[in-house]
């Protein structure tokens, strides 16, 4: 008897990655990584000179942009991939043809996001140390931490994407969620700047929480919220996610 497992599944994607990575590296790195320089040495020369924000610029910006990038492809690999499996391809119901069911589909996506993840956020880790704006060796949780705030996200985009029929509803995402969250989560300023309305909705976003732990692993500044709350939060929205993918693909694979 054959058990099912996500590992299938995981395969096929690893496979798939190992003959486009190369086409995934000016987004993942190269782009993050001028966006560095960019923001946080050109203009963070002229925020230093004020001197609120008690570290230098580039020092609060890295860790935001490391999860800013972690989000970025957790959105894109739950997003297009997902669509195609169910609507162009057709993969999921291949798979849900051998003794492959939602959850093992489900998991071995989610599987293969911790890689999709994790090996950006390591390199990107390579490059903060480099520049010098990491301060502490609890700056190594930044790679977990990365990986977690992409399940967080992850999970409740790979229901939304078992649940349309056109790549047209992408742009609601993203107009409405993706772009807001990316921009006034605390990666560029500090969200206390923000009015009380923008700053609770910033409370809301997984992003911020990362932010937040990332900044205190690297910088050691205090976070507003303890850190065992904030990762609690993201675990929350991460098994939530995983549940709620789970059900809209079983439903539409059922259909």
């Amino acid at each position: 008897m054959t058990i099912a497992s996500p590992v299938p599944v995981l395969e096929h994607r690893l496979t798939y990655l190992r003959r486009t990575w190369r086409g995934s590296i000016l987004s993942s790195l190269v782009l993050p990584v001028l966006f560095l320089l960019g923001m946080g040495v050109s203009v963070g020369s002229y925020v230093d000179r004020g001197g609120l924000l008690g570290v230098p610029y580039l020092d609060y910006i890295a860790p935001g942009l490391l999860c800013s990038t972690a989000l970025q492809i957790a959105v894109g690999e739950s997003m297009w991939p997902i669509l195609g499996s169910f609507e162009w391809h057709r993969t999921y119901h291949a798979m849900r043809a051998t003794p492959l069911g939602s959850a093992d589909i489900v998991g071995g996506e989610l599987a293969f996001l911790l890689v999709r993840v994790g090996l950006p956020a390591t390199s990107f880790l390579v490059v903060m140390v480099l520049f010098g704006v990491t301060h502490s060796w609890w700056a190594l949780a930044v790679v977990p931490v990365a990986v977690l705030l992409a399940l967080a996200v992850s999970g409740p985009i790979l229901a939304y994407s078992a649940s349309v029929k056109s790549d047209n509803m992408f742009a609601l995402l993203y107009r409405f969620a993706i772009i807001p969250m990316t921009l006034f989560a605390g990666v560029f300023f500090p969200v206390s700047s923000m009015p009380t309305a923008a700053r609770w909705i910033a409370y809301l976003s997984p992003l911020w929480h990362g932010i937040e732990l990332s900044r205190f692993a690297t910088l050691g500044l205090p976070s507003a919220w303890p850190v065992w709350w904030h990762v609690g939060y993201l675990a929350l929205w991460a098994v939530g996610g995983y549940r709620l993918a789970r059900w809209r693909f079983a439903k539409r694979l059922a259909a």
